[in-house]
């Protein structure tokens, strides 16, 4: 294999479009060091011109990043989006500003309201712009896909002899089909001049299921760019899923004759640490890093499997970090046991906080017969979000039945230290718990989704809860708690939910 194939990851702004999954700077942060463990080649950090949240998001990854990865601000094609991509990548090691505008007939006529020779000029000119703030320019032909193809040539050498270094092909809305797609990337390398001189990349989304092969597609026609998200989120139907395009390059390397430099085997890790941070949960038979991408039930695939793991098998788990524990955790189970499995999984932690996560794991394990490595993310979760919480929970009694009425007895400890107390009734017990927890925080909220799942298999799992919630000012926030009394994780998970919406009105 000779054509290395450059990965930028756009989870952190594509991936953030999708509904509800909104991240705020830190968990931007803690997705980024998880991207620059994955060995990604760029990292389209966020949209600066959108808000101060976003500027601010950009500035701290590029700080973060170094010299690692490319960072990638987005901008459309004026100058005071450039300008302020270009503010937001000043302290960056290696900064690329990302601009462009639509080109298919829709976009020309029905959003921009432009001719398409006035689209081709605003194409040079932001290009040209931006080069004079930055080095490395890439320009994006926004649904291509739906574009005339002599027209979309024109607009791409317009970008290059302009100055742009990456032309960016996006099939926006996830029309086309891959052999067309690949038809496509073919007739560019052989109409558009100096196209070999830039990397040509291609954002491919999954409208129709077809991100990934559209994707494969572009890299087979001689596309040297994929742009992809973890989990493959984005907007409507989401992107190109990272995880997949890669492993799928490393099966059929040879025949494309391309490989990425990316370490496949944090992907599993990767996918749970945005799932936890979004509140978008896995689908289980998702490729790859799905509950079920390497389980199998069926008598005949497990014989297979048992004799040889290559029957029913084409990635090996431990290729995507999914192997299973050998190390089985219980109550007999000490310190140094739960310090090596955590730090099989990768955390590192000091002795003060391996004291309250063992103390914690002793809890759960006096419940279950077996303690996962999905029950240990939880904790170290859960414990995360206690060392940040405003307001922690101290206890929570509830009482309820036929034809008892549904009450809950609170106590919540606020940031000075001060404990407080209520009893509430609801029409159940999770309804008297959340409305205990509002008579002592005091802020109006609308929940507009509650979900709970087992973290872990058998009867005995603990339980996690995911919340969203939206505050008065129409924004929402994602809480998750997690127990193995569902109420106390339900509300833990309003809990966390609401001292976010907190923080943020105090920022």
């Amino acid at each position: 294999m000779t054509r290395k194939i450059a990965i930028l990851d756009t989870t952190l702004r594509d991936g953030e479009q999708s509904p509800g999954c909104f991240m705020d700077a830190d968990e931007k942060l803690q997705v980024a060091r998880e991207l620059l463990r994955l060995k990604v080649d760029a990292i389209e950090a966020g949209f600066p011109a959108s808000s101060p949240g976003d500027f601010e998001s950009v500035q701290r990854i590029a700080e973060l990043v170094g010299d690692r990865a490319v960072v990638v601000a987005l901008a459309r094609a004026t100058e005071r989006d450039i300008d302020a991509a270009a503010d937001s990548l000043s302290h960056a090691a290696r900064p690329r500003i990302h601009t462009g505008l639509g080109v298919s007939p829709s976009h020309l006529r029905d959003k921009l309201r432009i001719s398409p020779d006035e689209c081709v000029e605003r194409a040079a000119r932001c290009v040209r712009y931006a080069r004079n703030l930055c080095d490395d320019v890439q320009f994006y032909a926004e649904d291509a896909g739906r574009s005339d193809y002599r027209f979309l040539a024109r607009v791409i050498e317009a970008a290059i002899k302009a100055g742009a270094t990456v032309v960016n092909i996006p099939d926006t809305t996830g029309y086309s089909l891959p052999e067309e797609f690949g038809r496509r990337i073919r007739y560019l390398m052989g109409h558009v001049e100096g196209i070999d001189e830039v990397k040509l990349s291609v954002h491919c989304h999954n409208d129709l299921g077809l991100a990934t092969a559209l994707s494969l597609a572009g890299v087979q026609a001689g596309a040297t760019q994929l742009e992809c998200t973890i989990n493959g989120l984005g907007e409507r139907a989401g992107n190109c899923a990272m995880e997949e395009v890669v492993m799928a390059l490393r099966v059929h390397g040879e025949e494309l004759d391309a490989c990425t430099g990316v370490d496949p085997r944090e992907f599993t890790r990767a996918s749970r640490l945005v799932s936890s941070i979004t509140g978008m949960q896995v689908q289980a038979n998702k490729a790859i890093v799905g509950a079920n991408a390497f389980a199998h039930s069926s008598g005949i695939h497990q014989d297979g499997v048992l004799k040889n793991r290559e029957t029913y098998e084409i990635i090996r788990p431990e290729e995507v970090g999914a192997g299973e524990s050998q190390l089985v955790l219980s109550a007999r189970s000490g310190h140094a046991a739960l310090r090596r499995r955590l730090e099989d999984m990768g955390y590192t932690f000091d002795d003060a906080t391996t004291e309250v996560l063992y103390q914690r794991f002793l809890e759960i394990a006096d419940h279950k017969k077996e303690v996962y490595d999905r029950d240990l993310e939880s904790l170290v979760n859960e414990n995360a979000r206690e060392v940040e919480a405003l307001y922690t929970l101290e206890a929570l009694q509830v009482s309820c039945g036929f034809p008892l009425t549904p009450t809950a007895t609170l106590t919540l400890r606020d940031e000075q230290g001060h404990k407080h107390t209520v009893c509430e009734y609801g029409s159940g017990p999770i309804d008297a718990a959340y409305k205990a927890v509002d008579a002592i925080v005091g802020v109006n909220s609308d929940l507009n989704e509650f979900m709970v799942k087992a973290v872990s298999r058998g009867i005995d799992a603990l339980g996690e809860v995911t919340v969203r919630v939206t505050g008065p000012d129409g924004r929402i926030f994602i809480g998750r708690g997690s127990d193995y009394d569902i109420i106390t994780s339900s509300t833990k998970a309003y809990l966390n939910a609401l001292n976010r919406m907190i923080a943020a009105a105090r920022k």
